[in-house]
């Protein structure tokens, strides 16, 4: 939100959306309590109860992925369900990740039948556990959508604070799109952070621009 009222002004009311997030895969509701609750408590806004109940929602979501990774299942396991879902069978042993990520198979399937699943899932703290189910199934499904968004940010946190020349003639610039040289010679970002959060500036117009300035 500041960005877009720094490098981009309003000249209308300006409305919120999840859209205009940087990473929406790492800004993801369900997850906001583990991601929140530790800086909340650093500054005395959550009690140490509540601190605790996010820890151990955490441990039991590693916990269940470590499971998901290691644990294999059967043909015979799994086929009634997988033919019940249109999709297709297995012909020999595969890890239950490689199961859940299919779109058509939901956590709570597996659960539902397959008995050391529920067994093992079950053994955990009921009153979080439906949680710990929904989380653990999106770092299942969206894992390396996920792992991809924190390495993006992680690289473009690291040239965030990275200085654009104010008098850079962007339309002399051929590699970048014409839609960014426009965006870049109206808004004019200080920085390559601000000109990331410019819409139609993409992360291969960043790259023209980190080459550009001698990074």
């Amino acid at each position: 939100m500041i960005d877009d009222l720094i490098t981009k002004g309003v000249d209308e009311p300006y409305r919120m959306f999840t859209s205009r997030a940087e990473y929406r895969i790492l800004l993801r509701q369900n997850s906001a309590d583990l991601r929140l609750t530790p800086k909340g408590y650093e500054i005395g806004l959550a009690d140490e109860k509540r601190m605790k109940r996010v820890e151990r929602k955490a441990d039991i979501i590693s916990e269940l992925v470590k499971f998901f990774k290691k644990e294999s299942i059967s043909p015979d396991e799994i086929n009634s369900l997988l033919d019940e879902k249109n999709t297709s069978r297995l012909s020999q042993k595969i890890k239950v990740e490689t199961v859940l990520s299919r779109p058509q198979i939901q956590l709570n399937d597996l659960i539902a039948n397959v008995d050391r699943i529920a067994d093992f899932v079950n053994s955990f703290d009921k009153s979080i556990i439906a949680e710990c189910i929904e989380e653990s199934e999106i770092l299942v499904k969206y894992g390396r959508y996920i792992e991809k968004e924190i390495d993006m940010a992680g690289r473009l946190n690291k040239l965030e604070g990275l200085k654009l020349d104010p008098d850079i003639d962007y339309f002399k610039i051929a590699a970048l799109s014409y839609e960014a040289r426009e965006k870049l010679s109206k808004i004019r970002p200080a920085t390559l952070g601000q000109a990331l959060r410019i819409s139609g500036v993409s992360p291969a117009d960043a790259s023209v621009l980190v080459v550009y300035m001698g990074r």
